[in-house]
Protein backbone atom coordinates (compact mmCIF):
# COMPACT_ATOMS: atom_id res chain seq x y z
CA UNK A 1 0.00 0.00 0.00
CA UNK A 2 2.61 2.42 1.02
CA UNK A 3 4.70 1.58 -2.53
CA UNK A 4 2.03 2.19 -4.21
CA UNK A 5 0.98 5.51 -2.70
CA UNK A 6 4.60 6.33 -3.35
CA UNK A 7 4.39 5.81 -6.90
CA UNK A 8 0.97 7.50 -7.51
CA UNK A 9 3.08 10.54 -5.63
CA UNK A 10 5.79 9.70 -7.34
CA UNK A 11 4.13 10.13 -10.91
CA UNK A 12 2.47 13.00 -9.75
CA UNK A 13 5.80 14.53 -9.12
CA UNK A 14 6.53 13.71 -12.72
CA UNK A 15 3.57 14.70 -14.75
CA UNK A 16 3.61 18.26 -12.62
CA UNK A 17 7.50 18.56 -13.63
CA UNK A 18 6.43 17.66 -17.71
CA UNK A 19 3.34 19.89 -17.35
CA UNK A 20 5.86 22.42 -16.32
CA UNK A 21 8.55 21.95 -18.84
CA UNK A 22 5.69 22.34 -21.54
CA UNK A 23 4.60 25.19 -20.03
CA UNK A 24 7.91 27.01 -20.33
CA UNK A 25 8.65 25.90 -23.73
CA UNK A 26 5.48 27.58 -24.64
CA UNK A 27 5.78 30.66 -22.89
CA UNK A 28 9.27 31.04 -24.22
CA UNK A 29 7.81 30.58 -27.95
CA UNK A 30 5.07 33.10 -27.07
CA UNK A 31 7.02 35.81 -25.60
CA UNK A 32 9.90 35.58 -28.44
CA UNK A 33 11.45 37.69 -28.93
CA UNK A 34 11.98 39.31 -25.28
CA UNK A 35 15.25 40.81 -25.96
CA UNK A 36 17.44 42.26 -28.72
CA UNK A 37 18.20 39.75 -31.51
CA UNK A 38 21.15 39.43 -33.52
CA UNK A 39 21.70 39.10 -36.99
CA UNK A 40 24.80 37.96 -37.99
CA UNK A 41 25.69 39.04 -41.94
CA UNK A 42 28.89 37.67 -43.96
CA UNK A 43 29.27 40.30 -46.25
CA UNK A 44 30.86 44.05 -44.87
CA UNK A 45 28.91 47.23 -44.20
CA UNK A 46 27.16 49.85 -47.17
CA UNK A 47 26.74 46.50 -49.63
CA UNK A 48 23.30 45.55 -50.96
CA UNK A 49 23.36 42.41 -48.81
CA UNK A 50 23.57 44.82 -46.06
CA UNK A 51 21.49 47.53 -46.99
CA UNK A 52 18.60 45.13 -47.50
CA UNK A 53 19.04 43.30 -44.44
CA UNK A 54 19.05 46.28 -42.35
CA UNK A 55 15.76 47.37 -44.08
CA UNK A 56 14.16 44.05 -43.21
CA UNK A 57 15.70 44.17 -39.66
CA UNK A 58 13.99 47.50 -39.03
CA UNK A 59 10.69 46.48 -40.10
CA UNK A 60 10.84 42.99 -38.13
CA UNK A 61 12.14 45.61 -34.80
CA UNK A 62 8.78 47.67 -35.54
CA UNK A 63 6.48 44.44 -35.57
CA UNK A 64 8.03 42.63 -32.55
CA UNK A 65 8.95 45.99 -30.62
CA UNK A 66 12.32 44.13 -30.12
CA UNK A 67 15.57 45.10 -31.68
CA UNK A 68 16.62 43.01 -34.99
CA UNK A 69 20.18 44.22 -35.25
CA UNK A 70 23.08 43.54 -38.20
CA UNK A 71 26.28 42.10 -36.94
CA UNK A 72 28.65 42.16 -40.01
CA UNK A 73 31.09 39.72 -40.46
CA UNK A 74 33.00 39.42 -43.53
CA UNK A 75 35.40 36.69 -44.16
CA UNK A 76 35.31 34.68 -47.36
CA UNK A 77 32.74 31.74 -47.76
CA UNK A 78 30.80 33.28 -44.45
CA UNK A 79 32.98 31.27 -42.35
CA UNK A 80 33.20 33.71 -39.30
CA UNK A 81 29.36 34.34 -39.38
CA UNK A 82 28.32 30.74 -39.47
CA UNK A 83 30.71 29.49 -36.90
CA UNK A 84 29.33 32.15 -34.31
CA UNK A 85 26.06 31.13 -34.90
CA UNK A 86 26.74 27.43 -34.40
CA UNK A 87 28.63 28.87 -31.05
CA UNK A 88 25.56 30.81 -29.61
CA UNK A 89 22.50 29.28 -28.25
CA UNK A 90 19.91 27.78 -30.65
CA UNK A 91 17.12 30.04 -29.15
CA UNK A 92 16.40 32.22 -32.21
CA UNK A 93 18.34 35.41 -30.69
CA UNK A 94 21.35 34.69 -32.63
CA UNK A 95 20.54 34.37 -36.87
CA UNK A 96 22.95 34.00 -40.14
CA UNK A 97 21.83 35.56 -43.36
CA UNK A 98 22.81 33.53 -46.14
CA UNK A 99 23.25 34.46 -49.53
CA UNK A 100 22.82 32.45 -52.63
CA UNK A 101 26.85 32.89 -53.06
CA UNK A 102 27.28 29.98 -50.31
CA UNK A 103 25.62 27.36 -52.55
CA UNK A 104 27.98 28.13 -55.11
CA UNK A 105 31.02 28.17 -52.23
CA UNK A 106 30.58 24.74 -51.32
CA UNK A 107 31.14 22.52 -54.23
CA UNK A 108 34.54 24.55 -54.55
CA UNK A 109 35.49 22.70 -51.74
CA UNK A 110 36.93 19.08 -51.07
CA UNK A 111 35.24 19.22 -47.63
CA UNK A 112 33.52 22.67 -46.49
CA UNK A 113 34.20 23.44 -43.37
CA UNK A 114 30.87 24.36 -41.90
CA UNK A 115 27.81 21.79 -42.03
CA UNK A 116 25.41 23.02 -43.69
CA UNK A 117 22.92 20.85 -42.22
CA UNK A 118 23.58 22.55 -38.61
CA UNK A 119 21.64 25.30 -39.80
CA UNK A 120 18.15 25.59 -40.67
CA UNK A 121 16.17 27.66 -42.58
CA UNK A 122 13.56 30.01 -41.44
CA UNK A 123 12.77 32.39 -44.97
CA UNK A 124 13.83 33.60 -48.00
CA UNK A 125 14.15 37.43 -47.97
CA UNK A 126 14.01 38.09 -51.84
CA UNK A 127 15.51 37.18 -54.87
CA UNK A 128 18.04 38.64 -57.73
CA UNK A 129 19.69 37.49 -61.00
CA UNK A 130 22.50 38.56 -62.63
CA UNK A 131 21.75 40.57 -65.97
CA UNK A 132 23.84 40.75 -69.22
CA UNK A 133 24.78 43.66 -70.57
CA UNK A 134 26.85 45.57 -73.28
CA UNK A 135 27.95 48.77 -74.12
CA UNK A 136 25.39 51.14 -75.61
CA UNK A 137 27.49 52.53 -78.15
CA UNK A 138 28.37 48.85 -79.31
CA UNK A 139 26.65 46.81 -82.57
CA UNK A 140 24.65 44.54 -80.39
CA UNK A 141 20.84 45.04 -79.56
CA UNK A 142 20.62 41.72 -78.01
CA UNK A 143 21.73 39.13 -76.81
CA UNK A 144 21.49 36.97 -80.01
CA UNK A 145 23.45 39.74 -81.88
CA UNK A 146 25.79 38.41 -78.98
CA UNK A 147 26.07 34.80 -79.78
CA UNK A 148 25.97 35.49 -83.22
CA UNK A 149 29.48 37.60 -82.81
CA UNK A 150 30.60 34.95 -80.87
CA UNK A 151 29.70 31.93 -83.61
CA UNK A 152 31.51 34.00 -86.06
CA UNK A 153 34.83 34.75 -84.29
CA UNK A 154 35.20 31.68 -81.80
CA UNK A 155 37.12 33.13 -78.70
CA UNK A 156 37.33 36.47 -79.73
CA UNK A 157 34.43 37.67 -77.62
CA UNK A 158 35.49 38.64 -73.82
CA UNK A 159 32.69 38.59 -71.12
CA UNK A 160 33.31 40.54 -67.85
CA UNK A 161 32.99 39.58 -64.21
CA UNK A 162 34.03 40.08 -61.07
CA UNK A 163 34.90 37.59 -57.38
CA UNK A 164 36.40 34.58 -59.80
CA UNK A 165 34.27 31.76 -58.20
CA UNK A 166 31.79 33.57 -57.33
CA UNK A 167 28.34 33.80 -58.70
CA UNK A 168 28.52 36.51 -61.39
CA UNK A 169 31.36 34.73 -62.66
CA UNK A 170 29.86 30.73 -61.91
CA UNK A 171 27.06 32.69 -64.05
CA UNK A 172 29.21 33.28 -67.04
CA UNK A 173 30.50 29.65 -66.96
CA UNK A 174 27.43 28.53 -66.77
CA UNK A 175 25.99 30.43 -69.82
CA UNK A 176 28.84 29.47 -71.65
CA UNK A 177 28.27 25.48 -71.18
CA UNK A 178 24.42 26.00 -71.82
CA UNK A 179 24.70 28.51 -75.47
CA UNK A 180 27.65 27.02 -76.37
CA UNK A 181 29.29 30.09 -76.87
CA UNK A 182 33.25 30.29 -77.30
CA UNK A 183 34.25 33.60 -75.49
CA UNK A 184 36.98 34.28 -73.18
CA UNK A 185 35.87 34.78 -68.86
CA UNK A 186 37.58 37.77 -67.97
CA UNK A 187 37.52 38.52 -64.02
CA UNK A 188 38.05 41.88 -62.57
CA UNK A 189 38.22 42.99 -58.69
CA UNK A 190 35.29 45.25 -58.87
CA UNK A 191 32.16 46.31 -61.01
CA UNK A 192 33.53 49.52 -62.07
CA UNK A 193 36.58 47.76 -63.70
CA UNK A 194 34.21 45.39 -66.00
CA UNK A 195 32.30 48.78 -66.72
CA UNK A 196 34.89 50.93 -68.12
CA UNK A 197 37.17 47.66 -69.46
CA UNK A 198 33.21 47.46 -71.28
CA UNK A 199 33.32 51.11 -72.62
CA UNK A 200 36.69 50.85 -73.56
CA UNK A 201 35.81 47.90 -76.02
CA UNK A 202 37.83 45.42 -73.46
CA UNK A 203 35.28 43.57 -72.86
CA UNK A 204 32.15 43.15 -75.10
CA UNK A 205 29.72 41.83 -72.32
CA UNK A 206 29.42 42.27 -68.49
CA UNK A 207 27.86 39.82 -66.48
CA UNK A 208 26.41 41.05 -62.84
CA UNK A 209 23.60 42.14 -60.05
CA UNK A 210 21.29 44.93 -61.44
CA UNK A 211 22.10 47.01 -58.31
CA UNK A 212 25.79 46.98 -59.45
CA UNK A 213 24.72 47.80 -63.26
CA UNK A 214 22.02 50.28 -62.45
CA UNK A 215 24.04 53.86 -62.77
CA UNK A 216 25.45 52.56 -65.59
CA UNK A 217 21.77 51.81 -67.24
CA UNK A 218 20.07 55.28 -66.14
CA UNK A 219 23.30 57.09 -67.59
CA UNK A 220 22.85 55.44 -70.54
CA UNK A 221 26.00 54.24 -71.18
CA UNK A 222 24.86 50.18 -70.96
CA UNK A 223 22.42 48.71 -72.42
CA UNK A 224 20.67 45.47 -71.05
CA UNK A 225 20.40 42.00 -73.12
CA UNK A 226 19.22 39.53 -71.20
CA UNK A 227 18.88 38.60 -67.46
CA UNK A 228 20.20 35.15 -66.35
CA UNK A 229 17.25 34.07 -64.12
CA UNK A 230 14.40 31.98 -64.69
CA UNK A 231 11.62 34.99 -65.31
CA UNK A 232 12.28 38.93 -65.84
CA UNK A 233 12.62 40.28 -63.08
CA UNK A 234 10.36 43.48 -61.70
CA UNK A 235 13.37 45.68 -61.80
CA UNK A 236 13.50 45.78 -65.46
CA UNK A 237 10.51 43.06 -66.27
CA UNK A 238 10.23 43.92 -70.06
CA UNK A 239 14.14 42.39 -70.55
CA UNK A 240 13.14 38.92 -71.78
CA UNK A 241 15.81 36.05 -70.23
CA UNK A 242 18.37 34.46 -71.70
CA UNK A 243 16.32 31.21 -71.83
CA UNK A 244 13.74 32.89 -73.63
CA UNK A 245 15.88 33.97 -76.06
CA UNK A 246 17.09 30.37 -76.72
CA UNK A 247 19.81 29.21 -74.43
CA UNK A 248 17.41 26.63 -73.01
CA UNK A 249 17.80 25.14 -69.50
CA UNK A 250 20.10 28.45 -68.16
CA UNK A 251 18.56 29.70 -65.03
CA UNK A 252 21.02 31.13 -62.96
CA UNK A 253 20.25 33.45 -59.99
CA UNK A 254 21.04 34.44 -56.40
CA UNK A 255 19.04 35.10 -52.99
CA UNK A 256 18.98 36.32 -49.70
CA UNK A 257 17.70 33.89 -47.08
CA UNK A 258 17.14 33.96 -43.17
CA UNK A 259 18.61 30.52 -41.15
CA UNK A 260 18.98 29.64 -37.45
CA UNK A 261 21.06 27.17 -35.58
CA UNK A 262 19.71 23.80 -35.83
CA UNK A 263 17.81 23.08 -32.84
CA UNK A 264 16.09 26.12 -32.51
CA UNK A 265 12.28 25.83 -31.02
CA UNK A 266 10.30 25.21 -34.04
CA UNK A 267 7.54 27.44 -32.90
CA UNK A 268 10.55 30.31 -33.03
CA UNK A 269 10.83 29.07 -36.67
CA UNK A 270 7.17 29.38 -37.17
CA UNK A 271 6.85 32.83 -35.33
CA UNK A 272 9.98 34.51 -37.80
CA UNK A 273 8.51 33.02 -40.43
CA UNK A 274 4.96 34.30 -40.02
CA UNK A 275 6.57 37.90 -39.73
CA UNK A 276 9.06 37.48 -42.25
CA UNK A 277 5.64 36.86 -44.81
CA UNK A 278 4.37 40.04 -43.44
CA UNK A 279 7.14 42.17 -43.32
CA UNK A 280 7.82 40.58 -47.38
CA UNK A 281 4.59 41.93 -48.11
CA UNK A 282 5.03 44.99 -47.07
CA UNK A 283 4.70 47.78 -49.88
CA UNK A 284 7.60 50.43 -48.71
CA UNK A 285 9.67 46.91 -48.08
CA UNK A 286 9.24 45.86 -51.63
CA UNK A 287 9.81 49.23 -53.06
CA UNK A 288 13.17 49.95 -51.10
CA UNK A 289 14.13 46.52 -52.05
CA UNK A 290 13.29 46.65 -55.84
CA UNK A 291 15.55 50.14 -56.01
CA UNK A 292 17.99 47.08 -55.04
CA UNK A 293 17.26 44.87 -57.66
CA UNK A 294 15.92 42.51 -54.99
CA UNK A 295 12.34 40.72 -55.95
CA UNK A 296 11.47 40.83 -52.01
CA UNK A 297 9.57 37.50 -51.45
CA UNK A 298 9.14 35.25 -48.22
CA UNK A 299 9.25 31.11 -48.36
CA UNK A 300 8.38 28.70 -46.19
CA UNK A 301 11.31 26.48 -44.66
CA UNK A 302 10.92 23.90 -46.69
CA UNK A 303 11.30 25.79 -50.14
CA UNK A 304 14.04 27.67 -48.77
CA UNK A 305 15.93 24.66 -48.22
CA UNK A 306 15.24 23.14 -51.22
CA UNK A 307 16.80 25.89 -52.65
CA UNK A 308 19.84 25.72 -51.18
CA UNK A 309 20.05 22.45 -51.76
CA UNK A 310 19.29 22.03 -55.49
CA UNK A 311 21.73 25.19 -55.99
CA UNK A 312 25.03 23.50 -54.56
CA UNK A 313 23.86 20.34 -56.78
CA UNK A 314 23.00 23.09 -60.27
CA UNK A 315 26.25 25.18 -59.56
CA UNK A 316 28.75 22.06 -58.26
CA UNK A 317 28.03 20.47 -62.28
CA UNK A 318 28.52 23.85 -63.60
CA UNK A 319 32.14 23.59 -61.26
CA UNK A 320 32.78 20.31 -62.71
CA UNK A 321 32.16 20.92 -66.49
CA UNK A 322 34.39 24.00 -66.20
CA UNK A 323 37.16 21.97 -64.12
CA UNK A 324 37.80 24.31 -61.29
CA UNK A 325 39.87 23.32 -58.87
CA UNK A 326 38.85 22.81 -55.54
CA UNK A 327 40.35 23.79 -52.58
Amino acid sequence: MLSSLATRRGFIVSAAAFGCTAFDRNAFADSYPSRPVRILLPLGPGGVGDISARIVADKLSDKFGARFFIENMPSPDGLVAGRNVLNAAADGYTLLLLTGGISSSIPQYKEFPLDIDAFVPISSLGYFDCLMVVNAKSQFQNLGDVLKAAAAKPGALNVGTISAGGVQNLTANYFKQASGANFVIVPFRTTPDTVVALLRDDVQMVIDFYAALQSGLDSGELRAVAWAGARPSPALPNLPTASAQGVKDFRAGSWNSLYAKAGTPQAVIDTLNKALVEVLADSDVKQKLLALGIDAKASTPAEMGRQLHDDIKTWAAVIDRAGLEKK
